[in-house]
């Protein structure tokens, strides 16, 4: 077996590689495109890539759906047992049963079967707190990290203040797992090209992030590739420039779909009590809807709707790979210009209490506004020193500092991409082992476990 390493650097494309990417501009001769799933989004992604299965196989229909049997919409869940598909690595000890695999922040990395793990996982007290830190196989790693690291910066993991600090940290950590255990295959991620991307768009002010991935892509290239490792650099999906928001709850408020509760004066989707609703990931949204009877109505609504660029039914969801029972009967996908919110409320001031807040798993649906501080905020620096304060001195708090400007995001993804350059690319250090000239998602999972078999 040859011992590989896959650096997964969200949001690249062969658009953004150039003059400030010098080391992963010089892996371009052992490059492929991508043709990507739907959505595509983070957890179907990889979860495609590390079974070789469609979403309709492994089950991982987005970032998060509408759980039926307990009526909720749950976000970013972590149970690698949620993927109904076999791994990569348990197909690898199958063939080899001395194979062994790390998981350096790829999704689904809890309750799950690799040799070893690290995965970010705050610490939620009840008295409301949460506190930034990982998780980790085995369990002592947490703690070594966190101590030779510092704890794992969640807050610049995501969030307004995100920056390349959560990939450097991700970095050093797989370098030491390296360094102690010498993993057969090794899974990285890292994330920092994709939020700026969100918030800038791929043509915005990006040269200085660029640069900044790019180093720390060079640094851990050199360092795997010195102590034998082949080397592959892929991404998800492209993140491509948009300006207009799409708000599906809304729209099925109106036409009398929605169900809401309202708690302290502000309204809460409850998703067990509407006829339809929408749950949100970037440029897809599943529209569940109660009564089958209602299906066609609803298709024909949002085929209506501008920036609905295909409304997929039972066929549609067959033939894009997506028919399975966590799929929302209807699944909308935006025009290249489109991405939709998860947005249920008319009145700003009724909006639910975590609106305003970084809140990934109260929110029913994904929201890249989460990573602005609200510009109407004369003094934010003050506004979150005194909320911090009360933290300190015990006291319950909100950190409300985002904005509900949807307006403000200038990329998205999760629709295929109508150029391949800007979608996802495939690059090796071993690029005699690419043979077509370009590649399905599927197909990832096959040429990855060649890099690890084949001499």
């Amino acid at each position: 077996m040859k011992r590989t390493v896959v650096l997964d650097v969200v949001g690249l494309t062969r658009s953004l590689i150039g003059e400030h990417t010098p080391n992963l501009r010089a892996l371009l001769p052992g490059s492929v495109d991508i043709k990507t799933v739907t959505p595509a989004v983070t957890c179907a992604v990889q979860s495609t890539y590390l079974t070789g299965r469609m979403p309709s196989d492994h089950g991982i229909v987005g970032n998060g759906w509408y759980f039926r049997d307990m009526a909720e919409v749950l976000f970013w869940r972590q149970s690698n047992r949620l993927v109904q598909a076999e791994k990569i690595w348990q197909s690898a000890r199958r063939r080899d049963p001395s194979f062994t695999c790390a998981n350096s922040f790829w999704w689904y990395n809890m309750a799950t079967d690799v040799d070893w793990a690290v995965t970010p996982r705050p610490v939620y007290c009840s008295d409301g707190l949460k506190l930034p830190d990982c998780y980790s196989i085995p369990p002592e790693l947490r703690n070594k990290y966190n101590r030779e690291f510092g704890q794992f910066p969640l807050f610049q993991f995501w969030g307004p203040a995100t920056s390349i600090a959560s990939s450097e940290w991700i970095g050093k950590a797989a370098m030491d797992i390296e360094a102690t255990f010498r993993p057969t295959l090794h899974l990285i991620y890292l994330p920092h090209l994709d939020y700026i991307l969100q918030k800038e768009g791929p043509r915005g002010n990006i040269a200085k992030d660029l640069k900044e991935i790019d180093d720390l892509c060079g640094r851990l290239i050199r360092f795997f590739r010195e102590r034998g490792c082949r080397i592959v650099v892929l991404s998800e999906y492209g993140i491509t420039r948009v300006h207009r928001p799409i708000h599906p709850n809304r729209i099925l408020r109106r036409e009398g779909c929605l169900a809401l509760k309202v708690d302290l004066n502000r309204e809460y989707l409850d998703p067990g009590r509407c006829r339809a609703f929408a749950v949100a990931d970037h440029q897809v949204a599943h529209i569940y809807v109660k009564d089958s009877g209602d299906v066609p109505a609803m298709k024909t609504l949002f085929e209506k709707v501008p920036g609905v660029e295909r409304v997929l039914d039972g066929n549609g969801k067959k033939a894009c790979g997506l028919d399975h029972a966590r799929t929302g009967e209807l699944v909308l996908i935006a025009d290249s210009e489109s991405w939709f919110t998860y947005y249920f409320w008319e009145d700003d001031s009724r909006a639910p209490d975590y609106a305003r807040t970084v809140n990934i798993h109260a929110k029913p649906g994904y929201d890249p506004v989460e990573l602005f501080m609200d510009p109407a905020l004369l003094f934010p620096p003050l506004k979150v020193g005194w909320t911090l304060l009360k933290k300190i001195l015990g006291f319950r708090y909100l950190m409300e500092v985002i904005p509900l400007d949807a307006t403000l995001v200038k990329g998205s993804h999760g629709r295929v991409t109508d150029r391949d350059d800007e979608g996802p690319i495939f690059m090796t250090t071993e690029p005699r082992l690419i043979e077509a000239s370009s590649l399905t998602a599927c197909e990832v999972f096959g040429l990855l476990s060649s890099h690890v078999f084949t001499d």
